[in-house]
């Protein structure tokens, strides 16, 4: 039995067979089957991610953005017990995130379609001893109906701590609740692992982009990030477009369910690889608090080390290994989206400068990713509000990689010394953030509609790519205004869906070998950042 598009019951008479009435109406097709299967199994065979699924099939292929998994404003009751039993709500959309310390720390969050008892986490260093139980908490997060078309939502997100982990070590987890035991038979799908940092630095891969959404081409890009077995993933931004609009505004059109399709999306990879997110423009979910990250904050569990954990949680920063990385709110400093613009009062930009500067003294590389581009040529082009915040600070401490999105395309720069080119970088280069400058990537290929370059500008395609030294384009400036700009810095360009996988090396010879893989897996560019060389 398949879901109609858009996840909604059919129009004929709901069959009811073993099932109350006021729960049938509220089920689709497919989640009546697999409740009456579990009614008559006695085994709790309803999976949540299964529902999510459905729902994400149909939002890959154009349809109805809502997910069965999530279709009511509140959760389906049981007629006797006045909620839904908990061995028949089965978590999805789990996904991992390192604490301010990735060597003895560990976030794991996941949803639950319904509300549950007791949810906890089950943690062992075996995948058949989770004997340490800790208790998770619960996020519950409730979306207004905000058009005709749209539901109020209320959604739960549950998020357990783990702390006083071993380095380098991996452990096993299994995620439940009243009801739901993870380690028994028929719950093994709701296990997984993942690893710490070692204790002292030793090679590495991560990987990163932005602008990712809810698609076939996304969920392509992620298993493709699944094979370069990364220690973590960076994401810039822009994460599953719920918010479609995104101009920070209580206008903006929003659909909360989005959220159900792209966690369930993105758990195969985010359920061993830590998934560390940043804020973009369409991550500003107005309705949720002044500044709009009342919903990230629900869904996901940061680092909590930035200037202000609560008013900005997509602001923080950790060290793996000899690489620091630096995660920073662009819509603060914002010339082109300024809804946001200023809303720290200069704290983030403070925060930055102190803790760029400690950075420096304690890892060979510092790594910054945002949103926004400080430098790009393709739709959104340059935010001259970036370059004046926050470009004197990169220059000051000798940042050696910047990571946006907000463009859906891929294009480096060469090394950018204090505005101006310091070094030209082409494919296979290797750079010197000591003498050059700061090589400045945009990878916003994850998934979403790609965009294009200036007119008369060919791009990369397939791999080729194409030098021409003067590029015109233009920088937004103050009042949100294009100020037209000729710029020579742009050195590669591709218009496929892509990503970032960069390779960390230590010792003597440490570097920093970056590559633009193509969603088939094929490498678009490759340079190398020695410093000191």
């Amino acid at each position: 039995m398949t879901v109609p598009p858009g996840g909604s019951p059919p129009e004929h008479p709901v069959p009811n067979v073993g099932i109350p009435e006021q729960l049938a109406r509220r089920m689709s097709m497919a989640e009546q089957h697999e409740y009456l299967r579990a009614r008559l199994s006695r085994r709790a065979l309803v999976t949540a991610g299964a529902f999510a699924g459905a729902g994400l099939l149909a939002g890959c292929t154009g349809e109805d953005s809502a997910s069965p998994a999530r279709t009511t404003s509140s959760p389906v009751t049981h007629p006797a017990t006045g909620r839904v039993p908990g061995s028949v709500v089965a978590p999805f959309g789990r996904h991992l995130a390192f604490g301010a310390d990735p060597k003895t720390q560990m976030r794991i969050s996941w949803q639950v379609p319904f509300a549950v008892k007791k949810p906890y986490v089950r943690v062992g260093s075996k995948p058949w001893d989770l004997s340490r139980r800790i208790d998770a908490e619960v996020r519950d997060l409730t979306t207004p109906s905000l058009s005709k078309k749209l539901p109020a939502v209320e959604q739960y997100y549950l998020h357990a701590a783990l702390d006083g982990l071993k380095p380098g070590t991996t452990y096993y987890y299994g995620v439940g609740h009243e009801g739901f035991d993870p380690t028994s038979a028929e719950r093994l799908s709701t296990t997984g692992s993942f690893r710490t940092a070692p204790a002292r630095p030793e090679q590495f891969v991560f990987t990163a982009f932005g602008d990712q959404g809810v698609s076939y081409d996304a969920l392509a890009n992620d298993q493709v990030i699944l094979g370069q077995n990364p220690s973590f993933h960076l994401h810039a931004g822009d994460i599953c477009y719920a918010d479609t609009t995104g101009h920070g505004k209580d206008s903006d059109t929003y659909d909360a369910r989005v959220w159900d399709q792209f966690l369930a999306q993105t758990e195969s990879v985010a359920k061993s690889v830590p998934w560390m997110v940043t804020t973009g423009n369409h991550d500003m979910e107005a309705w949720y608090s002044p500044d709009g990250y009342g919903g990230q904050a629900a869904r996901w569990s940061l680092p909590d080390n930035g200037f202000d954990p609560k008013k900005s949680p997509g602001v923080y920063s950790f060290t793996y290994g000899n690489v620091g990385i630096v995660a920073l709110d662009a819509n603060d400093v914002s010339y082109e989206i300024p809804a946001n613009l200023g809303y720290s009062d200069g704290k983030q930009s403070e925060w930055l400068d102190k803790r760029l500067g400690e950075l420096r003294k304690s890892v060979d590389f510092i790594v910054v990713f945002f949103h926004h581009c400080m430098y790009s040529t393709s739709t959104h082009a340059s935010d001259g509000g970036l370059r004046d915040a926050w470009l004197p600070l990169f220059t000051k401490h000798q940042v050696d990689l910047v990571i946006n999105g907000h463009n859906h395309v891929y294009e480096r720069t060469d090394a950018i010394k204090g505005g101006e080119v310091g070094k030209r970088v082409p494919v296979g280069a290797s750079t010197d953030p000591t003498r050059d400058g700061t090589v400045y990537v945009t990878a916003g290929g994850a998934g979403k509609e790609l965009y294009g370059f200036p007119d008369g500008v060919k791009d990369s395609y397939e791999g080729k790519v194409n030098d021409r030294e003067s590029v015109d384009s233009f920088r937004w400036t103050k009042g949100k205004s294009e100020s037209p700009e000729t710029v020579e810095w742009s050195r590669v360009r591709y218009t496929g869906f892509s990503f970032l996988a960069i390779e960390a090396e230590t010792g003597s010879s440490a570097k920093l070998k970056v590559s633009a893989l193509a969603q088939n897996g094929g490498r678009v560019d490759y340079f190398e950042v020695r410093r000191g060389s």
